[in-house]
């Protein structure tokens, strides 16, 4: 039997944690519906969901699994998912996980697509969300307050966290570099017996051991443990999943057909753009727009605007890229046919990476979690994740309450400042009507959502927005 077929009746089966797959993947498509604001605001979701609500997974341990997916290509917040899926229910468990945490963005960018395509723009949905992008925005800082008081324990972890925001936000460095640098400090501190760098052992809330840390135990699970021949084997399923497509397209169509190129540009995307979704939009922007004419510049930004507002991965964006480039180069297909057939190619050698890299590399990172030096490494990259975080927290903010922005690239700066005098006062307003509801009278996250969406309606309906 395969790992996944084994998987697939393990998870089935009732699971010694408790958590039954039903269960999970009702809270993973809560998620995944709620997984607006960017990978800060997908990961404060996910954390108050996984950590303070439902108690499956610790702070630690969360942060752990979160620090792996940082270090890896590709979109880390549902990388983030895939792990966690995976730690719940085995591959069957990840790949439910993963796959349900870009469903909503799928199905949104493709509507919407078709919408773009046909009339040219989509301001009406935009606007639907308008008011939901304000409320994220306070979910996004109060994850960045909640996350920094558990992992920023000392002076030392503060200083590593303030340099990382100072170095990406400011300065541009790359955050491959940051995370290096991070982890080479702690890795160091950690071997030279310097107790800053000792790992938490923080869970989440006041509750008891996080369901998942128990069923881990004195012995890991079966599924968690290591070994060369199940690494071989996963490689060589995801491998075929992700470059059978691929190299099929080459073979009948050629270097220069449309999709054989999307297949071939988001493939080799899908293995050099580290440090998350923003890294990634950087690199297929020039590339889409200046090498491969697929899109104009303000058709990317409408791109991302749909992305930004609506669930899933920032980087749904490339589905609407792929859309547009077979839109307009669609062969002996129709426009639309051959725009969602590129769509959904991009989505797949981009997304399909991801699973990759987790079942691949997780069982190791697991199953090197109790070592010292390693500990002090990772303790040393989540504060600079933190810095990390609230980099793309305040990234998140100046769009969101700002309409326009004034590029800085002078004396070794380089960042984008505010105009301030271009504030939307009705985000603003929102953004703050947000927050004082979730820091000051503690309201859910779903009924601020909720209430949000509705400020936005009326906002558009009384012609303010």
């Amino acid at each position: 039997m395969t790992d996944v077929s084994a998987d697939r009746v393990a998870a089935s089966e009732s699971p010694t944690h408790g958590i039954s797959f039903g269960e999970a993947f009702r809270v993973w498509l809560k998620i995944a519906l709620l997984s607006f604001g960017g990978p800060a605001g997908q990961i404060a979701v996910m954390h108050r969901i996984l950590v303070e609500e439902k108690n499956w997974i610790s702070e630690s341990r969360f942060l752990h699994a979160l620090n792996y997916c940082m270090l890896l290509p590709g979109p880390e917040a549902q990388q983030l998912a895939t792990y966690i899926g995976w730690l719940l229910h085995r591959t069957v468990g990840g790949i439910v996980a993963g796959c349900l945490f870009i469903l909503p963005g799928v199905v949104s960018i493709m509507a919407l697509s078709y919408i773009y395509a046909a009339y040219g723009n989509v301001g009406f949905v935009e606007a639907l969300f308008y008011g939901l992008k304000a409320a994220v925005l306070a979910i996004v800082i109060q994850a960045v307050v909640r996350v920094g008081k558990r992992a920023l324990r000392n002076n030392v972890m503060r200083a590593l966290a303030a340099t990382a925001f100072f170095a990406i936000f400011f300065f541009n460095v790359p955050f491959p570099l940051i995370i290096l640098a991070a982890g080479l400090i702690g890795y160091l501190g950690a071997r030279a017996g310097r107790p800053e760098f000792a790992a938490g052992g923080g869970h989440g809330g006041s509750k008891s051991t996080a369901v998942v840390d128990s069923m881990m135990g004195d012995e890991l699970p079966d599924h968690v443990r290591p070994s060369v021949g199940r690494a071989l084997r996963v490689s060589a399923v995801w491998l075929l999943l992700w470059l059978v497509p691929v190299f099929t397209l080459l073979a009948v169509y050629g270097e220069a057909n449309v999709f054989s190129q999307i297949a071939v540009f988001f493939s080799k995307m899908a293995m050099v753009t580290f440090g998350g979704a923003y890294a990634v939009l950087a690199y297929v922007a020039q590339q889409a727009v200046e090498h491969y004419h697929w899109v104009q510049p303000r058709e990317m930004l409408d791109g991302l605007g749909m992305a930004e507002t609506t669930p899933g991965p920032l980087v749904m964006v490339l589905q609407f890229v792929g859309f547009i480039a077979a839109f307009r180069d669609p062969g002996s297909l129709s426009p639309m046919v051959a725009g969602t057939l590129g769509g959904l190619l991009a989505t797949w050698v981009t997304f399909t990476p991801c699973f990759l890299w987790i079942f691949l590399g997780a069982p190791f990172i697991e199953v090197m979690k109790g070592n010292k030096a390693l500990a002090g490494a990772l303790s040393a990259i989540t504060a600079a994740v933190v810095g990390v975080i609230l980099n793309l927290s305040i990234w998140f903010a100046i769009h969101t309450v700002f309409r326009e922005v004034l590029p800085i690239r002078s004396f070794g700066l380089s960042f984008e400042m505010p105009v301030f005098t271009s504030v939307d006062p009705a985000a603003l307003i929102l953004s703050l009507a947000a927050a004082t509801a979730i820091f000051r009278f503690n309201i859910g996250m779903l009924t601020v959502l909720g209430g949000a969406c509705v400020a936005g309606l009326l906002l558009r309906a009384a012609g303010a927005i």
